[in-house]
């Protein structure tokens, strides 16, 4: 069963390809080739090291192998210079131009500073306040922090289950060359197995890719309940101003739901430009012209979420780069959760958020809640079936179907009604099954054509709770 978190992984290799192009039967990669590598490299070496804790040798083993199929050749050649003391990497990719640069701030961790901008320009980049820091939080008990935690299950059943976890990890149960980095299994909102691989622990992030898209429309959802969004209102971005632009009749939902209607670049919208080649949310997305009648078809696409966000920011004005902290995550107790953001001081919440598997499974907690976290209601009621209702169009001949930032599974997947789930490149998952009471999160490093198959996964999981 083909799975949705590929939906673009078939499109990666020609959507990237036309940047790689002059260089694909060549001896020497193109210009743009090697910037656009660099800034990959920078960018997770930069994340990695700082925001992870990563030593280099598991960083090139995870992070940098596996991925792009046209960049993943020139990383290596690319030589990087790790700054420790001004937390910054540079990776070098050309004589005549400054290297590619990543810069990290506290709390929003790495951002790459534009191609041709040199290091020194990392002190411009927009920062939150000193005085902004997180609460202690680990010795509270869990969801909030991490004591008592556990749920024991009865002996054989909590062997059962120890088993079926392990199987995540063989590289072949469920799929084959898969490589799984952590699993929790929540049962009635304690965790009743949790394992991780090599390298990780419960207190390393990983990067979410577009499992970030689900913790996007949390900041919605939390803004709705203040009174600060609306998504059926016209989405609020300054570049669609101009009278008689047709894109200023796009809802905030219709973003939402990635029923924009606006041009991509194909099927995922790999957005290297945003990505990897130091750009703005403001000039890459802001950009896409309308190409369909908004609500008239799904297309997946990164840049609908990053407009999402983008219309966020913009209305909450200067307390938009705080409002992540203040307002969602610390009071669900993701303290080790970090999103980051473009040079501009963009949110990138279509991907590039970094967050720990115990952090994954809070955000998943908090749908299974109905938008109720440590007894405080932080969502408007009802906001989790709005997120996991499939209304507008939907993607055509997928495993799933797509709600709003969540794609939405059941019973021809094997699963229940309502189950729901966040989805990210290289095989990261929070399933949410709302009937049974069962949250389960997968990790990975999946390579291209060796995903994880989760749908089959969490059948298996769920199994554990309604046999005898």
């Amino acid at each position: 069963m083909k799975h949705p978190g590929s939906l673009s992984r078939g499109f990666v290799a020609a959507a990237l390809a036309v940047s790689f192009a002059a260089a694909a039967g060549a001896a020497e990669p193109t210009l743009r080739a090697k910037e656009v590598a660099a800034g990959y490299k920078a960018a997770f070496l930069c994340s990695d090291t700082f925001t992870a804790g990563m030593p280099e040798a598991t960083i090139a083993a995870d992070d940098l192998r596996g991925i792009y199929p046209e960049v993943e050749p020139l990383i290596d050649a690319l030589p990087a210079a790790i700054d420790r003391e001004t937390k910054t990497v540079s990776v070098s990719f050309d004589a005549t131009m400054p290297p590619r640069v990543a810069v990290w701030r506290p709390l929003l961790g790495c951002t790459q500073l534009p191609i041709g901008a040199r290091v020194t320009a990392g002190a411009a980049l927009p920062r939150l306040s000193a005085g902004l820091r997180p609460p202690s939080l680990d010795a509270a008990a869990w969801p909030l922090g991490d004591a008592i935690a556990f749920e024991q299950l009865p002996a054989a059943r909590a062997a059962a289950l120890d088993a079926l976890v392990a199987k995540a990890f063989d590289s072949v149960s469920y799929g084959q060359g898969s490589t799984t980095s952590a699993v929790i299994v929540l049962f009635d909102g304690r965790i009743v197995a949790e394992r991780y691989g090599a390298g990780v622990s419960m207190y390393t992030p990983q990067r979410t890719w577009s499992m970030a898209k689900s913790l996007a429309v949390t900041l919605i959802g939390r803004a709705v309940a203040l009174g600060k969004a609306d998504v059926a209102a016209p989405a609020n971005i300054p570049e669609w101003g101009a009278p008689g632009d047709p894109r200023a009749a796009i809802t905030l939902e219709q973003l939402m739901r990635m029923n924009s209607g606006l041009w991509t670049n194909g099927p995922g919208n790999r957005t290297d430009s945003l990505y990897l080649g130091g750009s703005s949310v403001s000039e890459t997305a802001a950009a896409a012209p309308l190409e369909a009648a908004p609500g008239s078809r799904f297309n997946y696409a990164n840049n609908d979420i990053l407009l999402a966000t983008y219309s966020l920011m913009t209305s909450l004005g200067q307390d938009a780069l705080a409002f992540p902290f203040t307002e969602v995550l610390w009071p669900l107790g993701m303290t080790h959760t970090t999103p980051e953001t473009d040079w501009q001081g963009h949110y990138v919440m279509s991907s590039q958020v970094w967050l720990t598997a115990r952090d994954a499974a809070r955000l998943a907690l908090l749908y299974q809640n109905d938008g109720i976290a440590n007894g405080r209601r932080l969502l408007p009621a009802g906001w989790a079936r709005f997120v996991s209702t499939t209304a507008g169009a939907q993607p055509a001949n997928r495993a799933a179907q797509y709600g709003a930032g969540f794609w939405v599974y059941g019973p021809s997947n094997g699963l229940p009604e309502g189950t729901f789930y966040m989805n990210g490149n290289r095989g990261q998952y929070a399933v949410i099954v709302p009937s049974a009471k069962v949250v389960v999160v997968r990790r990975g490093f999946d390579a291209e054509g060796h995903g994880f198959e989760i749908a089959r996964f969490a059948h298996d999981v769920l199994g554990e709770f309604v046999s005898p």
